[in-house]
């Protein structure tokens, strides 16, 4: 049995895919059906499955074909297909390469047209709350269409005609094709930076659903919304409907009809302008004739008839008054004056100055009593200092030397007997009037001493 040839599932499924791939009639399939299970993988593949009452087969669109669709497969949606069948080898599942998609029983276009505003109108992006009013008098309109075009010659001459005052400025875009839409939104983006337009017309002439379908892309749309200039919305003919049209803070039928609406009538401000002047003219005659009849019957009112007596009950009440305030005011000087007064008593009793003095006249007693202390403490001093005086005159040696006595020293010591000495010494005399150097020849002593 090991002879045989197997075939790897490898082997076996690359030889399936190539009878799929030489098989023309698998080539360029047209097939119908219903989409389940659709999922959009973020590299921008769609893979769903197509189905009948009967059976299913797995399909795939890539990339490439998916970023054709006008509108957004999903489910449960019935589509017409066309592609090529062929078989995954990772699997071993045959699958459907889908190239184009179309909805069945409706077209793409209007399908991408419902879904979008469908989308758009529950992001609230159609609400009335969000659309801005347009400037009664503009100064400056700007107009975003293509620079050659039927629309653009009638937005000028429309203003031109019915209001020369305002200035027009355009900004150039392409409005059909596949670069239309980006072309829309940059334009409108320069018409925000431009700074000073006051409204924004934004439109082309009319045609069909694929040359208006730039005005039906999510771009323009969202780009429109967010403008801070008010745009009216002017794509194709009166029959016509966009998403611009929806999300604009006002739809025109025609380019003609959004110039009408962006500006007013010279002609119809003129009449504005007249039946102001006549009703205001109307207004103030008959201000003019009211105030004349009130002025007469004041004039030949009792009060003006006898001035006298209008202000007389005043006049008589004025003087009550200023005799009342001027007792009121003589009260209330005096209340004041004496409660002055008694203030004026309670702060010279608490007056620092009463105090300084009471304090001076303090110090001054105490000085005279210091003094009278002092001299009598001096006094005193000076008699014991004149008694000590006299006493020390009387205790003085050289006073007693003066009436001829003297004193004898010894090496400097005060010798006061003679019983210190003996013949020999040598002795010092002290004299009145100096020092005597002397010898003892001999000592002599009283009967009471020893020698």
């Amino acid at each position: 049995m090991t002879g045989l040839p197997y075939l790897s599932v490898n082997a076996l499924t690359k030889y399936i895919k190539r009878k799929f791939d030489a098989d023309p009639h698998l080539r360029n399939v047209f097939v119908k059906g219903e989409l389940s299970n659709v999922k959009v993988h973020p590299s921008g593949h769609i893979y769903f499955t197509l189905k009948d009452d009967k059976s299913r087969i797995q399909s795939a669109m890539f990339r490439s074909n998916a970023s054709q669709l006008k509108f957004k497969p999903e489910e449960g949606m019935n589509v017409l297909l066309t592609g090529d069948v062929n078989v995954y080898e990772a699997s071993g599942q045959y699958q459907l390469y889908v190239q184009t998609m179309q909805p069945d029983g409706i077209g793409a276009l209007y399908l991408a047209f419902e879904q979008l505003k469908e989308s758009l109108g529950k992001e609230g992006l159609f609400d009335p709350r969000w659309k801005q009013p347009l400037p009664p008098l503009p100064n400056k309109v700007g107009v975003v269409t293509a620079q050659s075009g039927a629309a653009i010659r009638d937005i000028c001459s429309t203003i031109a005609r019915r209001y020369p005052l305002a200035e027009i400025i355009l900004f150039p875009a392409i409005v059909q094709g596949p670069q239309a839409a980006p072309s829309v939104v940059k334009a409108i983006a320069q018409a925000e930076s431009f700074g000073s337009i006051d409204v924004l017309i934004v439109g082309r002439g009319g045609g069909s659903i694929e040359d208006l379908w730039a005005f039906n892309e999510e771009i323009v749309a969202r780009a429109i919304f967010s403008s801070k200039i008010p745009i009216i919305s002017a794509v194709g003919h009166e029959t016509d409907t966009t998403i611009a049209d929806f999300v604009a803070d006002r739809r025109a039928p025609t380019p003609t009809a959004a110039a009408e609406m962006a500006v007013p009538s010279k002609e119809e401000l003129f009449e504005r302008i007249l039946e102001r002047k006549r009703s205001l003219y109307l207004s103030l005659s008959n201000q003019i004739k009211h105030e004349r009849r009130r002025l007469s019957v004041c004039e030949t009112s009792y009060p003006f008839q006898f001035p006298e007596r209008l202000y007389r009950p005043f006049t008589e009440k004025l003087s009550v008054l200023e005799d009342r305030l001027y007792r009121s005011g003589r009260e209330i000087t005096t209340k004041r004056k004496m409660e002055h007064q008694r203030l004026d008593r309670i702060l010279a009793f608490y007056s620092p100055a009463q105090k300084i003095g009471e304090e001076r006249r303090n110090i001054d007693r105490h000085t005279e009593r210091m003094n009278l202390a002092a001299n009598r403490f001096l006094q005193t001093r000076q008699e014991r200092f004149t008694s000590s005086i006299r006493m020390l005159k009387a205790l003085n040696p050289l006073q007693v030397m003066e009436r001829g006595f003297s004193v004898t020293y010894q090496e400097g010591q005060v010798v006061n007997k003679a019983a210190q000495l003996q013949a020999g010494d040598s002795v010092q005399i002290r004299l009145q009037d100096g020092m005597v150097e002397a010898d003892v020849k001999s000592v002599r002593l009283n009967e009471e001493g020893e020698k």
